[in-house]
């Protein structure tokens, strides 16, 4: 009887061991053929950052990439901050992202950039809601968080397989294994040489109307607010500091201006800031005829480079970090400033020759 036992016992284990095997060859596969591209790179960028060393997290949608660069900002002060932004992100994602944020890092500030809680269902992007929602849960690392975010975003569980498998959508992938770049994201991490921030070398202008003096307010859609204050909630009962933020952006109609009254006041009576970037134009030198690269969405690279150095003065002057610059523990982003200020002068001059021979950007599918 014991030599039965004995023998049983070597086969469970034997079966768990293979399982366990499968299960990290299946995760490590998956991580390797995901598509390749900007957003992937942003995701294994955040993730690749050692331990508790990031002082500033962005979350939010495309406008938030082109428009902060955590390079710039720790070049002038020594701060560390990183976007973990996608194309159209849910606002549903906000809470998981959160959580998946302080599994491996503990940020003096997250930040919240809000455009999407305005936006309703029927507005542009949304017939594509699937590719945004996999823009999240498929640059996640597989874990309880990303599970969340999955049921969160996908309404229908019987669609929910090939999200929690995403294999399943990218089996044929399998060619990008040999390359290089795709192969350095097995443990999806991958130090992003940037930092996150993405250059928009182009013009193209717009029309500006202030709204700013408008004080009415329109709700927000209702789901929306649902997800603004279950996310005011945790941070509140986390004690999480964070600023809500709105990156410039060409207003349709005085609606979106009162939209953002109306999300103050409900971020103001949870007792945060909020930081509306429409509000200070002139303060940051931001010009509608130059400085987007699409039209008043997202900022090309000039316009970036004004906002992040707004958003860089009032982080040193609202909060307290640590000046890290020195700290050889911290070199990758002394080389990604490095590298952010060579790139910078390259875009500075391709988008001042583009506005003086009048070619703005020709447009390709909105993303925000």
């Amino acid at each position: 009887m014991n030599d039965i036992n004995h023998i049983h016992k070597k086969q469970i284990l034997k079966a768990i061991i293979f399982i366990l095997g499968f299960l990290f060859l299946l995760r490590t596969v998956t991580y390797v053929i995901r598509t390749n591209g900007s957003v992937k790179d942003r995701f294994v960028g955040f993730y690749a950052e050692p331990k508790d060393t990031l002082d500033v997290v962005i979350v939010g949608s495309s406008p938030v990439y082109p428009c902060f660069s955590g390079a710039k900002i720790w070049g002038e002060s020594g701060i560390t901050c990183y976007p973990l932004s996608s194309n159209m992100q849910p606002v549903t994602a906000a809470l998981p992202l959160v959580k998946e944020i302080r599994k491996t890092q503990q940020p003096q500030l997250l930040i919240f950039e809000i455009k999407q809680f305005t936006t309703y269902a029927n507005d542009i992007g949304y017939d594509k809601k699937m590719a945004y929602t996999r823009g999240v849960t498929d640059n996640m690392k597989y874990s309880l968080n990303r599970i969340d975010a999955i049921h969160r975003m996908v309404e229908e569980p019987a669609e929910r397989l090939t999200y929690y498998f995403d294999i399943f959508k990218y089996h044929s992938n399998w060619k990008t294994m040999v390359m290089p770049s795709q192969l350095a994201c097995w443990r999806y991490e991958h130090l992003a040489p940037m930092k996150g921030f993405e250059f928009k070398d182009g013009y193209r202008p717009v029309a500006y109307t202030d709204y700013s003096t408008d004080t009415d307010v329109t709700p927000i859609p209702p789901d929306k607010e649902e997800a603004l204050r279950e996310l005011l909630d945790y941070l509140q009962a986390n004690g999480l500091q964070s600023l809500f933020i709105v990156a410039p952006y060409a207003y349709e109609f005085a609606e979106k201006q009162q939209n953002y009254n109306y999300m103050q006041q409900i971020i103001e009576e949870y007792d945060y800031e909020f930081l509306n970037l429409n509000d200070h134009l002139e303060e940051i030198g931001f010009d509608f005829a130059t400085d987007f690269y699409d039209g008043g969405v997202h900022t090309n690279a000039v316009g970036g480079e004004k906002c992040t150095a707004f958003l860089t003065e009032y982080l040193t002057k609202h909060y307290t970090f640590a000046d890290k610059r020195g700290d050889a523990a911290y070199h990758s982003w002394d080389t990604a400033y490095t590298q952010w200020c060579e790139q910078m002068e390259r875009s500075r001059v391709k988008i001042k020759q583009d506005i003086e021979n009048q070619t703005p950007t020709v447009l390709e599918e909105a993303e925000e």
